[in-house]
C-alpha cells in the first residue's frame, strides 16, 4: 500500500483486542519517534512504553477511554517542564560527538539554545508539549505503516498520570498518550465506517 492508502486504512480505534504487537514492531515505531522533527533537534520529551497490565489498569482509572487498558502497549509522551543549562550542554556535546566536530564550533548555537534556560516556565512547558505532539504524528504514521492500530488520546487526568508514573521527579509532565494494538471490529462501531474529511480544496488555501 502507498502512503495515502495506508492513511485511509488508519483510524482512531475505539476498541482493541488483546492481541499483542510484536516487540519488533514496537521498536520500529519508537525508532521512528526518535527520528521525528523537533525544534532545534532538542527532543524535549520522553516516551514511556507501558505494557504491564497492572500499570495500565491504574492508568485506566484516570482516563476516559477503554483503549488505555485494552492496548497492547500504551505510549505516554511526557514533555519537559523546564530546560536547564545542563540540558543544553548535554545536547551540544551530543551534536559535537555525533558529527565529530569541535564543541567550540557550536558556541553560537549553544548561546541561542541557552535562552531556553531563562524562559518563563509556562512558555517552556507549552513549547515542549508541542514537540511531543509532532512526535505523536510521526508515531501514528509509523504504526499505520506497520498495520498496527493506534489511538491518540487527551482524555485522561494528567495530574493522576504524572503521579502514577512518577513524572514530576523526572522533570516531566504527561502531554498526550497513544494506544497501540489491533482494532476490535466486533466491538468498535467505527471499524468499518468511511473516513470523513473535508475536500482538499477546502482544507488548503493556495497563494499564487
Amino acid at each position: 500500500m502507498n502512503l495515502i492508502d495506508t492513511l485511509n486504512w488508519r483510524y482512531a480505534a475505539k476498541r482493541m483486542t488483546s492481541e499483542k504487537v510484536s516487540d519488533e514492531k514496537v521498536t520500529e515505531i519508537l525508532e521512528a519517534i526518535n527520528l521525528t522533527a523537533t525544534s532545534a533537534g532538542m527532543q524535549p520529551f520522553r516516551v514511556l512504553v507501558i505494557s504491564d497490565p497492572e500499570i495500565k489498569q491504574k492508568l485506566q482509572a484516570a482516563s476516559f477511554n477503554p483503549q488505555v487498558s485494552e492496548s497492547s502497549h500504551l505510549l505516554v509522551f511526557a514533555s519537559y517542564t523546564h530546560v536547564s543549562q545542563a540540558h543544553v550542554d548535554e545536547y551540544i556535546s551530543l551534536v559535537a560527538n555525533t558529527r565529530n566536530i569541535p564543541v567550540e564550533s557550536l558556541n553560537d548555537f549553544k548561546e541561542k539554545l541557552s535562552g531556553f534556560a531563562s524562559m518563563p516556565e509556562e512558555f517552556v512547558k507549552n513549547w515542549a508539549a508541542r514537540q511531543a505532539y509532532i512526535a505523536l504524528g510521526t508515531a501514528l504514521i509509523a504504526a499505520a505503516n506497520l498495520k498496527v492500530d493506534s489511538t491518540p488520546m487527551e482524555g485522561f487526568d494528567n495530574a493522576a498520570f504524572d503521579e502514577i508514573l512518577g513524572l514530576k521527579e523526572k522533570g516531566l509532565q504527561s502531554a498526550v498518550i497513544l494506544a497501540l494494538g489491533y482494532r476490535n471490529e466486533e466491538a468498535d462501531f467505527l471499524s468499518k465506517a468511511k473516513k470523513v474529511r473535508i475536500p482538499l480544496d477546502e482544507l488548503t488555501i493556495t497563494l499564487n
